[in-house]
C-alpha cells in the first residue's frame, strides 16, 4: 500500500467558518489574489443544497505567523492552519455566510451577496430588481447571522410576500422547510487533505503547483508567483501593490504608479522583470531557474537559487520604479496613443518597458533619444501586430537580438533596423491597406490612425477642437468625440446596404463632437456635409478645411 503525506480529515462547513473567523485558518501567500465570480459562488451554494459533492480542500499544518487571512477584516489569532488548494470556495462562501468583504482580483474590497427564493427554491446574485422581489432573500448571510433568529426571517419573508399575493398553508410549510435546509448547509461536510507541518514550503509550493497544473488552473506567471511567495513573498507583495496603485490615483498627492494607459496584473509586471533580469520571454524554465535548478545536470541549489532570485531581485525594483514607469509612458504618449481604448495588445506595452529599461538603466541611453526610440518601437510593433499570437516567441527573437548589444548607439541601431525592416514600402502600400479595410472595432490599425491623428494635431472633423485635445483620458467619462458613419447606418439601411462588415469599415469612420454627431443623425452626407462645411468655413480657412478633409482621408466630393 502506498504511503501518504497527508491525512483524511473530514470538516464541517461551520467549523471553517468558525476557524477562518477567529483566524485559525489562514490563506498561505503562495495562493493567488483573487476569488470566484458572483455567478460561480451562486453555482456553488446551489450544489451544496442539492447536496452533491464541491470538491476537496487540501490544508497544511503550517504555524507560519504573517500568513494571509481571508476577507479584509482583523482577525484575533494567527493562523497554524493554511489552506493550500481551495482558497476559492472557502474565501467565497465565508464572505456569503459572515457577510464579510474580502479582496478581489483588481485589489478592490467587496462582499459578495446571494439571493435565495424558499418558494422556488433557487439561488441567484443579489440585484437591484431581485432587492424589491418579495420572493427573494436578497442576502442570505443572515440566515447564520448571530443577530437573526430563523423563525422572525421566515415570518419577515411571509409579511413580505403576502403584501403581494396570498400564501397557502402548503407554501408556509414549504418556506419553512426550504430555509431550515438553507440553514442546515453550516453542516455541510468537507474532506481535507492534511499535509504535515514538517514539510517545507518548497515542498507544500511544488504540491500546490501540481495539483493546479493538473486541472490546468495556473499558467507558468503563476507558476513563478508561487515560489515567489516561498521565497521571496516582499517580492511579490510589492508586485501587487504597485498594481494596486495604477489603479486609483494617491489621495495625498504621493508618487503613484497610477495612469490612463495601462492596469497592469502583478503576472504581467512580473514579466517586465523576468525579461529584464534574464533577457527571457518564455516563462517555461523560469520557474525552474528560479528554484535553483541546473538545466544541465537537472539538481537544485540553495545557492544557485539565491543568485537567481538576487538578479530578479535588482531588475523588478527597476521594473517598479514610479520615475521609470512615468518616463517610460511618456514614449507611448510620444507615439500618439494616450488611453487605454487604443493599446490592443498589453504585451506590446510591456515588452517595449522591458527595452526601455534596458536601454535606460544596462546601456545608459541619453533619454531623449531612447524615448523617441522607444515610441517609434511602440509603434511599429502595435501596428504590426507584433506580439500577439506566438507573443513570447517573438519577444524571445527580440531579446536574443539585443544579447550582444553594449553600447547606447548598438541598442539604437538595433531598434532602428527592426523598425524599418518590419515596416518596408511594400507594408504602407500593400499590407496595411488590406489590413485597414476591416470592420474590426479593436483593429490594430484603427488604433494607429487615432495615433497618428493625435501627433499630426489634426482637429476632430468639423471642430476646432484637436484629437488629442478631445481624447484626453481626463475627459473618458464625458462625452467629447464620437466615431461617427460618415454614411450613417440608418442613410445605408435605406439603400440597401445593411452587411456589418461594409457599414463599420474603418474608412466610414471620422471623429467628430458627439453634439455634431446628434445632429447628421441618419442623414446622407449629401444632406449634411454642405451644412456642416457651411458652419466650418465661418471657423476655418479654405485652406485649412481642405488640409482637414487631406488628415481624414477623406478626397474631394466624397459626400
Amino acid at each position: 500500500m502506498v504511503e501518504t503525506i497527508y491525512k483524511k480529515v473530514d470538516l464541517s462547513l461551520g467549523g471553517l467558518i468558525q476557524d477562518i473567523r477567529l483566524g485559525r485558518i489562514g490563506l498561505p501567500d503562495l495562493q493567488r489574489p483573487f476569488v470566484w465570480t458572483n455567478q460561480k459562488v451562486r453555482n456553488l451554494f446551489d450544489s451544496m443544497y442539492r447536496g452533491y459533492p464541491v470538491g476537496h480542500l487540501l490544508l497544511w499544518e503550517n504555524g507560519v505567523a504573517g500568513d494571509r487571512q481571508i476577507g479584509a477584516d482583523a482577525k484575533q489569532l494567527a493562523p497554524d492552519v493554511v489552506i493550500v488548494d481551495g482558497q476559492q470556495r472557502l474565501t467565497s462562501l465565508f464572505s456569503v455566510m459572515t457577510a464579510t468583504e474580502v479582496v478581489r482580483s483588481d485589489f478592490s474590497r467587496g462582499r459578495i451577496r446571494i439571493a435565495f427564493n424558499p418558494l422556488d427554491e433557487k439561488f441567484d446574485v443579489t440585484s437591484a430588481a431581485i432587492e424589491q422581489d418579495p420572493t427573494y432573500i436578497p442576502d442570505i448571510s443572515r440566515v447564520w447571522s448571530d443577530e437573526t433568529d430563523l423563525f422572525e426571517l421566515r415570518d419577515e419573508y411571509l409579511e413580505g410576500l403576502r403584501s403581494v399575493r396570498d400564501v397557502s398553508r402548503d407554501e408556509v410549510r414549504a418556506i419553512q422547510k426550504a430555509l431550515s435546509r438553507l440553514e442546515s448547509l453550516s453542516s455541510y461536510p468537507f474532506t481535507a487533505q492534511q499535509l504535515p507541518p514538517d514539510l517545507t514550503e518548497e515542498d507544500v509550493a511544488e504540491i500546490f503547483v501540481r495539483t493546479n497544473y493538473e486541472g490546468k488552473k495556473l499558467n507558468q506567471a503563476d507558476f513563478i508567483l508561487t515560489v515567489m511567495s516561498v521565497f521571496w513573498d516582499e517580492g511579490r507583495a510589492a508586485l501587487e501593490e504597485f498594481c494596486r496603485q495604477c489603479r486609483q490615483p494617491a489621495e495625498n498627492g504621493s508618487p503613484s504608479p497610477y495612469n490612463h494607459i495601462i492596469r497592469p496584473h502583478p503576472s504581467q509586471m512580473l514579466r517586465v522583470g523576468v525579461g529584464l533580469a534574464f533577457r527571457r520571454a518564455r516563462l517555461r524554465s523560469i520557474y525552474t531557474i528560479l528554484r535553483g535548478k541546473d538545466l544541465e545536470t537537472g539538481g537544485f541549489s540553495g545557492e544557485r537559487r539565491e543568485v537567481q532570485f538576487a538578479r530578479l531581485r535588482e531588475a523588478q525594483i527597476k521594473a517598479l520604479n514610479v520615475q521609470h514607469w512615468h518616463d517610460f509612458l511618456q514614449c507611448v504618449r510620444l507615439a500618439g496613443y494616450r488611453h487605454r481604448k487604443v493599446i490592443n495588445a498589453a504585451n506590446t506595452l510591456l515588452f517595449s518597458y522591458i527595452l526601455y529599461l534596458i536601454g535606460r538603466t544596462e546601456l545608459k541611453v541619453e533619454e531623449h533619444a531612447l524615448r523617441a526610440a522607444i515610441a517609434q518601437w511602440f509603434f511599429m510593433a502595435s501596428l504590426t501586430g507584433r506580439y500577439t499570437g506566438a507573443a513570447e516567441t517573438a519577444m524571445e527573437s527580440d531579446l536574443a537580438m539585443l544579447r550582444d548589444v553594449s553600447t547606447a548607439d548598438e541598442f539604437l541601431a538595433k531598434l532602428a533596423q527592426t523598425c524599418t525592416i518590419a515596416l518596408t514600402g511594400d507594408f504602407w502600400t500593400v499590407t496595411l491597406p488590406n489590413e485597414l479595410a476591416t470592420s474590426a472595432a479593436n483593429s490594430p490599425s484603427l488604433s494607429a490612425l487615432e495615433a497618428a491623428l493625435v501627433i499630426l494635431n489634426a482637429p476632430v472633423l468639423f471642430s476646432e477642437f484637436s484629437v488629442a485635445e478631445m481624447a484626453d483620458p481626463a475627459l473618458q467619462g464625458a462625452k467629447t468625440i464620437e466615431r461617427h458613419h460618415l454614411f450613417p447606418r440608418g442613410h445605408l439601411a435605406k439603400i440597401g446596404v445593411s452587411a456589418r462588415r461594409d457599414v463599420n469599415q474603418i474608412a466610414n469612420y471620422a471623429y467628430v463632437e458627439w453634439m455634431d454627431n446628434v445632429k447628421i443623425g441618419s442623414r446622407s452626407p449629401a444632406d449634411y456635409v454642405p451644412e456642416m462645411m457651411e458652419l466650418a468655413s465661418q471657423k476655418f480657412t479654405t485652406a485649412q478645411l481642405k488640409e482637414m478633409h487631406v488628415l481624414h482621408a477623406l478626397p474631394d466630393g466624397w459626400e
